[in-house]
C-alpha cells in the first residue's frame, strides 16, 4: 500500500522537546506522515512516543522546529476544513455522565446545535457496537466498552486525524485483538489518517501500513519499517509466515534500540 501521490496529513521538521529543567525528551525528530496513512510509533519506555504524539496534538509545543497538518501550523488548523482527535490511553470518561453524554462532550463544547449533535452522537456510538448502552453510566462497562465510548468520543467530530495513546494496552488480548479488528474497519471506512502509540510488536505489524522505531536517552527515530501487506487484515495474519518475518525484524531492531537507551 503506498501514499506518495497523497496530501501529507503530518509533517515533523527538526522538532525537538528540551524541558526546563535541561532533560531533552526528544532530538530533531523529521517524519513525513501521508494522508490515509496508518502509522504506529514503536519503541521502549521513555523514547519519546507520547510526547511526540503530545506534540503533533498541540498538547506541547517543540522547543526548536514546526510541526505542520496540511501544511499549516497546528494553532491554524480551525482555518481549514481539517480536524484532529486525540483518545488517550484511558478511557477518561465522566463517571456520573452516561455514554451518550459523555461522548457529546466535544460538539457541546464547541457549541455544536442540539439536533445535530443528537444525530452525531448516535452515528458514532453504532461504529463501536455501543448505541444500546448509550444510557448506562461508564461504571456500568467492561474496559473494552470504556475504550470503546472513548473512540467514539474521538470520532464523534468527525475527524481526518485520529491520534491514539496506547489505548488498548490495558486490555485482555482477546478484547485487544477485536478492537485492533474493529478500529482497522473504521479507519478504511472513515478515510482517517492514524498515527498510534504502542508497546505492542504484534499489535504493530498488524495494523499499520508504517512502524517508526523510536529509541531513548534522548529520544530518537532510528528507523522505519514499511508493512507492505493488504487490508483488511484478518486473524490469520498473525500467524503467518509473513508476519512473523515482520515481528522479528521490529524485534531486533527494539532490541538494539533498548540496548541504545541503556547506553546513554
Amino acid at each position: 500500500m503506498h501514499f506518495e501521490e497523497s496530501e501529507p496529513a503530518v509533517e515533523i521538521l527538526s522538532a525537538n522537546k528540551i524541558y526546563a529543567n535541561g532533560y531533552q525528551a526528544l532530538l530533531p525528530v523529521n517524519l513525513k506522515i501521508q494522508e490515509g496513512e496508518f502509522i504506529t510509533l514503536l519503541g521502549p519506555s521513555g523514547c519519546g512516543k507520547s510526547t511526540l504524539l503530545k506534540m503533533i496534538a498541540g498538547l506541547l509545543s517543540p522547543t526548536d522546529g514546526r510541526i505542520l497538518l496540511w501544511r499549516k501550523p497546528i494553532d491554524q488548523l480551525h482555518e481549514t476544513t481539517r480536524k484532529m482527535s486525540f483518545v488517550f490511553q484511558s478511557p477518561t470518561l465522566m463517571p456520573w455522565a452516561t455514554v451518550r453524554k459523555n461522548v457529546s462532550l466535544p460538539l457541546e463544547l464547541s457549541g455544536v446545535p442540539k439536533p445535530m449533535i443528537a444525530e452525531k452522537v448516535s452515528e458514532a456510538l453504532e461504529l463501536v457496537g455501543l448505541l444500546k448502552f448509550q444510557n448506562e453510566l461508564p461504571r456500568a462497562l467492561s474496559g473494552g466498552m470504556q475504550m470503546r465510548v472513548s473512540i467514539a468520543r474521538g470520532l464523534v467530530t468527525d475527524p481526518d486525524l485520529l491520534l491514539m495513546d496506547e489505548p488498548f494496552g490495558a486490555l485482555d488480548e482477546i478484547t485487544r485483538h477485536k478492537l485492533d479488528e474493529d478500529l482497522l474497519a473504521l479507519w478504511a471506512k472513515k478515510k482517517l489518517t492514524v498515527i498510534f502509540v504502542t508497546h505492542s510488536i504484534h499489535e504493530s505489524v498488524f495494523l499499520s501500513n508504517r512502524v517508526v522505531m523510536m529509541a531513548a536517552r534522548p529520544g530518537q527515530i532510528v528507523q522505519e519499517f514499511n508493512i507492505d501487506e493488504p487490508y483488511p487484515r484478518r486473524q490469520s495474519f498473525m500467524v503467518s509466515g509473513n508476519f512473523m518475518h515482520y515481528a522479528q525484524a521490529l524485534q531486533s531492531c527494539l532490541q538494539r534500540a533498548s540496548q541504545t537507551q541503556g547506553a546513554q
